[in-house]
């Protein structure tokens, strides 16, 4: 990969047309895709006028909407309007739910009436709805129909279709009653009945549920396709696998960002700023700062036991290292654990309960060395207080790590918020706090 981009540099810098135009048609539409990314606005929108129609909006569409716009910009007129118009109208409706508005009435302007009226009800549901990424262009049948004509039904109106594999099954008023698949119907008898070959069992979802909610349904019932339906059960439209992969995608960096102690951004990493990537994490560190003055504050209160007794001191970065990272171990399993739906809020005690004897597990084993490291480097005492603070640290931090994502979750916040750092910034604190009870404790200080 690193070769075809320096090569590809080259020919940008040479003004080779022709070696760009065998460069795009010799790679694949994501690879293609990556590298207008990558690209400034110009050099992106250069790349894409070499690529023909079809290819063009297959690439397009793998662009996430920040890098969308980037090239949109750069293109005028008919080329413009010929990209918008052949998108999916879920692909354009999330193009122009985060784009501005000027340049979202302008492309609205651009479109023909259909193409426009079925953008504008996509963009009226939530942001983050299952309505913003369903295919509204779906082949429904109707459950009176036998095999034969439902076949018709899919050869004549499949062309505008984005998939015509899930088949919803719907009665006289549209009301979703279950799917077919069309390897079914075309296997078998064309006097059969569609009713015979329903499967009325099939998960669906409401246009207004969350997308991520109905990605993650489909990833755990195993279909390829997901019925969406309106508030009295008539079918709007599907959710396919693609879309899904994208929202799971999406959700998911948005999540890591958050757990690293940054703001989520959208688009391509490689065509973002400078100050973009410092904006993004510069708030976090500076909260994160805040937090750690409760360390500062601790280590002030118990200056006389550090001055008493200097050994202390020495164990302070082993003490609040071991318990930060037990603690971001914890918070990052639940935080998966709820993303994937093996956890619930409910389950609050019984995580803490379970998280706070696997800490007592870890910290046994780390007492066990911190006990012979502080028998070497300084006296028993020392080293009997250091093993204790890691057993009681060490517990204390997984239930804390394991359950601040699930209140979280209770209390209407995103639990990807409770992010490792800042886990380990409160247990800093804590755990110093245990640290110098139990040196009290044992030494007397």
């Amino acid at each position: 990969m690193a070769a075809d981009t320096d090569t590809l540099d080259d020919l940008f810098d040479a003004h080779d047309l022709p070696g760009l135009e065998r460069w795009v048609a010799d790679h694949p539409p994501h690879e293609v895709a990556d590298e207008l990314a990558r690209a400034d606005g110009v050099r992106a929108a250069l790349l894409f006028r070499l690529l023909d129609k079809d290819r063009a909006l297959t690439v397009f569409e793998e662009l996430d909407p920040p890098d969308q716009h980037k090239v949109l910009a750069e293109l005028r007129g008919e080329a413009f309007r010929d990209v918008v118009e052949e998108m999916d109208p879920d692909d354009r409706a999330r193009l122009l739910g985060e784009a501005p508005a000027k340049f979202a009435r302008q492309v609205l302007a651009g479109l023909s009436p259909r193409k426009r009226s079925m953008t504008a009800a996509l963009l009226g549901y939530p942001d983050g709805s299952v309505g913003r990424y369903m295919s509204p262009e779906t082949v429904a049948l109707r459950q009176r129909r036998t095999a034969g004509e439902a076949l018709g039904v899919v050869r004549e109106r499949g062309a505008d279709a984005e998939t015509v594999y899930t088949l919803p099954v719907t009665d006289d008023q549209r009301r979703f009653v279950g799917v077919v698949s069309l390897r079914d119907v075309v296997l078998s008898d064309p006097d059969r009945s569609v009713t015979e070959l329903l499967k009325e069992d099939y998960p669906l979802v409401e246009a207004t549920d969350q997308a991520e909610d109905a990605a993650r349904l489909m990833q755990e019932a195993n279909v390829l396709a997901l019925p969406v339906v309106d508030s009295e059960n008539r079918v709007l439209g599907l959710l396919t696998i693609d879309d899904a992969f994208e929202v799971i995608e999406a959700a998911d960096t948005e999540d890591i960002a958050r757990q690293a102690a940054a703001a989520p951004w959208s688009g391509h990493y490689m065509s973002a700023s400078v100050v973009q990537l410092a904006r993004s994490r510069v708030v976090w560190l500076l909260l994160l700062i805040v937090a750690a003055t409760l360390t500062v504050n601790v280590l002030q209160f118990f200056e006389d036991s550090l001055t008493a007794v200097t050994a202390l001191a020495l164990f302070i970065p082993l003490l609040t290292g071991a318990g930060g990272n037990a603690g971001s171990q914890a918070a990052t399993a639940t935080v998966r654990a709820l993303a994937v739906g093996e956890v619930r809020t409910r389950d609050l005690f019984r995580v803490a309960w379970r998280e706070s004897r696997v800490g007592l597990l870890l910290g046994a084993a780390l007492g066990a060395v911190g006990l012979m490291i502080g028998s070497v480097l300084v006296d028993m005492p020392v080293a009997t207080t250091v093993a204790l603070s890691l057993v009681v640290i060490c517990s204390w931090a997984a239930t804390v790590g394991a359950t601040m994502p699930l209140l979280a979750k209770r209390l209407g916040i995103d639990p990807a918020v409770i992010s490792a750092p800042l886990v380990t910034t409160l247990v800093d604190a804590t755990g110093l706090l245990i640290y110098f009870v139990i040196a009290h404790a044992v030494l007397g200080v």
